[in-house]
Order: C-alpha cells, then structure tokens, then sequence
C-alpha cells in the first residue's frame, strides 16, 4: 500500500449534512418604488374653444323682462294722484263747504249751475295744486315726520321736476276754469293764487301759519263766491269769511296736534306749538267765536229755526271734538280734525232747508 493512499476508517462515516440555502438579502432603505401599472399617457391641456362672436345689432336678453307699459303709466298716474291728495279727500270737504255757505246765500238758495261747476271743480283743483308746492317747498322736512314720510315727494317716487310739471296743469286748469266767470272774480283769484303759492314759505317763519292757510285756502272762496254770484262783495260776504278763516284755524290746529313732536324736534311752526298748554281752551273759544260769526250771519239774513238748529248740530261736533282731544293723544286728534267734515255738512244743511222752506212758507 502506498503511503500515498489513504487509509481506510474503521467504520463507514456518516453522510455530511446539507448546508441550509442563504437567505435572500434584507432591502436597502430607502424602499424603491413598487411596480405598478404603467402611468396612463399624459395628454397635453387643450384651451376651450372661443365663444363665437356676438352680432352687434343683436339685444341682450335683460336679466328680468319689464313690466308692461300700460302698468308703468297706472303706476305712475297712481303716484300723481297721491301727489295731489286725491285719495284724502277730506282736504277737499273742508275747503268746500264754506264756498257753498257763500254759493248758496249769495244766490238766495239757487246758485247758477255754471258758477257751481265752475267752484266746486276750482276747489279740488286748487286744493291739489296746494297741496303739491306745499309737499315742494317740504320734501327734505317731511322724511322726518311720521304722518308725512311716505308722500310721494318725501319717498322719493317722484321728482320735483315731474310734481312741478303736474302742478303747472292744474293752475292751467283753474286758470281756465276761472275765465269762465266776470272779471272781479278773476281779480280775487289771481290774489287767491298768490296767496296758496306762497303759504308754504310763509310758515317757515310765521308764527300762526294755520292763520294764513285759513285765509288763504279755507276763506278767499267765499269772496270769490259772491262776486260771481252778485257781481259785488257786501258786508255778509267778509262776516262769512271771517268764520271760514275761524274755522280753518281750529281745525288745521287739531291738525298740527298730531305732528306736535315732530314739530317740536325738526323746529316747524304752528298754534299747536304756540298754544302750548292751552291748546283746548283756545281752541274751545275760537270754535264759540265761529259759532258767533255764524249767529250774526243769520240774523242779518233774517234765518228761522232750519239754519239754528245746524248751527246747533255744528256745536254738538264741537262738543264731541273736544272730548277726543282732551288727552291730546295723535290719533283722536285726527279723528277731531276729520270731525269737521260733519261741522261743514251741517251748517249747509241748515242753509239748503232755510232756503227751502222759507221758499214755501206763505208771504
């Protein structure tokens, strides 16, 4: 045996035992990205198309549709019609029945029917125009009173250009009414206008403006009456005017006891402010003088029992006027001033049936 050769074991050795697989190595932080799907192709941003051009001569649609014409100028006419006061015709009433007084004993209870039509549609003319300068010279006033902010002038919904407008048609008009009748009543009107025109000014620094206004609006009818009817102003004809100007002191000053405290806090003038405390006394003895005034018209036309007993129901008005003021509370005081429609009503009441009567009474 060569040394070269191995020896042989003594016994047959055990197989070698198969060595354990590597591991796999453990990742690198950071994780690369896992596969997913391929990213969709980017597509490059187109911008959106141009709107086609718009025709020049094509109108836009307005965002709300118009109302109808015919709506707009009902609107408007309502304005106007507010404007002139004619939805408080009380205005009216009370500027009315002292020129009938004047109408009717002017014309011995038979008025002219041409003379009737032509004053009672002079009233409400002139009222309205009163009313609009009036609501002009006080349109930045008003705002700031309650009874009055919302006229169409003080609200905004009309301008002074279209109230002076609509005020010069209706001096046209009584302008035209006017000429109807002789020319001493055309004298008397143009003084009547005169003075409606400059009322609203006048009170800004007169201290008894409900005197003015009664001059003014409430008597210079009751001239211009007579001079139409008779052609002449006789002595009744003042004494008639006096208790017209009376009476509109008393009930414009109920009036102006509504707006007290906005008066007393935007500094306007009125005998409400001026008769301060003793507003129901004066007012008590100017309603005894009006009632007076009226005694004395009476008997110089030598008036029965027909013309007393409205006299008597005019001062049962009275009466009841006083007992809603007697705690100046703003709404009694104009049920108080609206009361006088029924004073006017029964004064004229009492001169149509003396009238009748003491046609049909034996001579």
């Amino acid at each position: 045996m060569s040394p070269s050769e191995p020896l042989p074991s003594a016994a047959p050795s055990e197989p070698a035992a198969a060595e354990p697989a590597a591991a796999p190595p453990l990742p690198v932080w950071p994780l690369p990205p896992a596969a997913g799907p391929e990213p969709a192709p980017q597509v490059a941003a187109q911008a959106p198309a141009a709107a086609p051009p718009v025709p020049a001569d094509l109108e836009l649609t307005p965002r709300f549709k118009q109302a109808p014409l015919w709506y707009r100028l009902a609107r408007r006419l309502e304005e106007y019609a507010r404007l002139a006061r004619l939805d408080t015709p009380i205005g009216i009433w009370l500027l009315l029945w002292p020129v009938l007084w004047a109408l009717w004993i002017a014309g011995q209870g038979r008025p002219a029917p041409r003379v009737l039509i032509v004053f009672v549609a002079g009233v409400a003319v002139m009222r309205s125009a009163g009313c609009i300068i009036n609501d002009l010279a006080d349109r930045n006033i008003d705002p700031a009173v309650k009874r009055t902010r919302e006229r169409p002038l003080a609200a905004r919904r009309v301008s002074p250009i279209e109230a002076l407008a609509v005020f010069a048609l209706l001096i046209a008009a009584a302008l035209w009414l006017v000429t109807r009748l002789d020319p001493l009543t055309v004298e008397l009107s143009v003084v009547g206008a005169l003075l409606t025109i400059t009322y609203p000014f006048v009170k800004r620094f007169f201290a008894l403006p409900q005197l003015y206004l009664g001059i003014s609006f409430g008597g210079w009818g009751v001239p211009m009456a007579f001079a139409a009817e008779r052609g002449s102003l006789p002595r009744i004809a003042w004494m008639l005017f006096m208790a017209a100007v009376i009476w509109a002191v008393i009930y414009d000053t109920m009036y102006a006891m509504v707006d007290r405290d906005d008066d007393i806090r935007i500094g306007v003038r009125s005998t409400a402010l001026l008769f301060a405390d003793m507003d129901r006394v004066i007012i008590a003895i100017l309603q005894a003088l009006m009632l007076w005034a009226l005694v004395l018209v009476g008997r110089n036309l030598k008036f029965g029992h027909w013309y007393e007993a409205g006299l008597a129901a005019a001062g049962l008005c009275f009466i009841y006027q006083q007992w809603l003021i007697r705690r100046r509370d703003p709404a009694a005081c104009l049920a108080a001033f609206r009361n006088n429609n029924f004073v006017g009503l029964a004064i004229f009441a009492g001169i149509v049936l003396e009238y009748i009567y003491a046609a049909r009474a034996p001579h």
